[in-house]
Parts: C-alpha cells; sequence; structure tokens
C-alpha cells in the first residue's frame, strides 16, 4: 500500500511540474454509461464471424444483403449465421427487413461511425503523454 505524504505531492525536483507532465483532455472521455453501451457493441464485435458479416453487407451494393447472400461465404449453417446477424441487428449495428420469405439486413452507418469515433485519436493529436 502506498502512503502519499507532502513530499510525495510536493516534489521539489527541478523541472517536477505536475501540470507540465500530463498532457490536458482534448476531448471528454467516456461516462460511465457511454461506457457500457459501447462494451456491448464491442462485445457483437468480438467475434470473427460478424466482422465478417459485417463486412460482407457492407461490401454488397447499397449496403444491403439477403441472408441468402450470407450463408456460404461463411461456411456456417443457416441457423449459426441468423443468431450472429440477431446479435448485430440486438447491438444497433445492421437492421433487418422482411420481404416474402428471405430477411435483408442494411449496415447501420452512424453506429459503425460511433464505434469509429471513440476509438479515433483525436485529430491534431501530434505525441503521446509523456507520463
Amino acid at each position: 500500500m502506498v502512503t502519499l505524504t507532502s513530499t510525495t505531492l510536493d516534489d521539489t525536483r527541478p523541472g517536477a511540474d505536475p501540470v507540465a507532465c500530463c498532457a490536458p483532455l482534448v476531448r471528454a472521455p467516456l461516462t460511465a454509461e457511454a461506457a457500457t453501451t459501447l462494451a456491448r457493441t464491442m462485445k457483437a464485435l468480438a467475434d470473427p464471424a460478424r466482422l465478417r458479416l459485417l463486412s460482407l453487407v457492407a461490401a454488397h451494393e447499397g449496403g444491403e444483403a439477403c441472408v441468402c447472400d450470407l450463408t456460404e461465404p461463411l461456411g456456417l449453417s443457416q441457423p449459426t449465421v441468423s443468431h450472429h446477424l440477431k446479435v448485430l441487428v440486438d447491438a444497433g449495428l445492421l437492421t433487418r427487413e422482411k420481404r416474402g420469405v428471405w430477411a435483408y439486413y442494411t449496415l447501420v452507418t452512424e453506429a459503425m461511425n460511433a464505434v469509429a469515433a471513440v476509438l479515433a485519436a483525436p485529430s491534431g493529436r501530434t505525441s503521446a503523454s509523456t507520463c
């Protein structure tokens, strides 16, 4: 256990300026609620089959694909593919539209952009903190 003393907090060494040491925040950090939501989304993404499904849907014209076009490329059974698609829909990464006997899936671009924005480094950042 570390005990903080006045000498721990008042470093009098030359150049020991705590403000100069650590870079200031350049954007707001995640709130607890936002982190919980992002974790659910990341959990949905943390599967190779689901990542491939997103890639397959995105690669189709208009960012939309029929479930019938998604089963064979993955080499998985239709029920397994449907399960993975449901997880992605529940996470808000895909939408599902039923047309006759087939379901069509569309990428939710805003959701993908939101995940990318949280993970991206702030623009204009040139170096990491030296702390």
